[in-house]
């Protein structure tokens, strides 16, 4: 999955979240206009409000919200002027008396109509409004990577806006970071626990439980294809162990210095011999009597050892 459809994801089961109080339809917009809205003064003294989205569900949403509070927006969608960019959503409302009221009430104006870089704290001050709050700053200026390196970002224009979705983050345990950049701010995670905290608060549990279960199926083939490395690896190993022990038995034998060798010796080399791609722990078992698997290491490194005294010097320590 991609960075883009896992993004579309999140936003489509957020934008399907149904908020039933005005609390939480108050909370949500004003988490969209301070992450994707801007205030236009007309002159004197009249107002007027656009959001700009990425894309329509979350301009239909945001408009149903506003009908439901009765507040009366217009979609438009259009294109950037740089070349490649995708189609983007606006929704424009009139400031109309009742819509001021409205976006006063969430945190958009002040009481002195305006616009504030920050809500106040009683826009989220229950957890549903919480919720509804990062849910919608999601849905205005939300992205989302993984799983390799995972990050979820809400952009906002000001540092305040960003510093507040951590505070509110915060008050639901759930840890992020702001950053400053050139042209806008950031709220942002990068643990994957983070992660699946803001989105399980904001109402995309089916991501959550999709995310947990990659991530369950990427450790159970990581371990798997370590399991299988370190398999290869011992059989490498045991394979250039057993080659060294039989040419080592072959060499004393050819030499006839295998019949000067301990009996001990001479069985663990007749045994190699006989059995070339046994392992040890099943030569140990055919040993007369049974040995244990260190034992009959033992006396084939023994064996391997004066093979290699005997090519060096031409001749067998007595």
């Amino acid at each position: 999955m991609t960075a883009g459809s896992l993004v579309a994801d999140v936003r489509a089961e957020l934008a399907a979240v149904a908020p039933e109080r005005r609390c939480d339809r108050l909370a949500e917009i004003s988490a969209l206009f301070h992450t994707a809205g801007t205030v236009h003064l007309l002159g004197r003294g009249e107002l007027a409000f656009h959001l700009d989205l990425a894309e329509s569900s979350v301009a239909r949403r945001a408009f149903t919200i506003l009908r439901k509070l009765r507040v009366d927006s217009e979609i438009r969608t259009y294109r950037r002027h740089a070349f490649g960019r995708s189609p983007r959503t606006q929704l424009l409302l009139e400031g109309t008396a009742h819509a001021t009221d409205v976006l006063t009430e969430a945190g958009v104006l002040s009481a002195d109509r305006l616009p504030v870089d920050r809500p106040p704290g009683r826009v989220v001050a229950r957890p549903c409004c919480r919720a509804a709050y990062l849910r919608g700053a999601f849905l205005g200026a939300g992205s989302l990577s993984g799983p390799r390196s995972p990050h979820l970002e809400v952009r906002t224009p000001l540092h305040a806006g960003a510093a507040f979705v951590r505070s509110v983050a915060s008050a639901a345990e759930v840890r992020m970071r702001v950053v400053d950049r050139a042209s806008h701010s950031a709220a942002y995670a990068k643990s994957w626990d983070a992660i699946e905290g803001f989105l399980s608060v904001a109402g995309a549990t089916e991501t959550v439980l999709a995310l947990e279960e990659r991530a369950l199926v990427a450790g159970l083939r990581a371990d798997a294809n370590r399991l299988a490395n370190a398999d290869h690896a011992n059989l490498v190993r045991q394979s250039r162990s057993a080659r060294a022990q039989l040419d080592a038995a072959r060499a004393l034998e050819a030499s006839g210095a295998l019949d000067r060798l301990a009996p001990t010796l001479q069985a663990a080399a007749e045994l190699r011999l006989r059995h070339p791609s046994l392992s040890l722990h099943e030569l140990a078992a055919r040993a007369e009597p049974p040995l244990s698997k260190a034992a009959m290491a033992g006396r084939l490194t023994r064996l391997v050892e004066l093979a290699r005294a005997s090519s060096d010097t031409s001749a067998l320590p007595g």
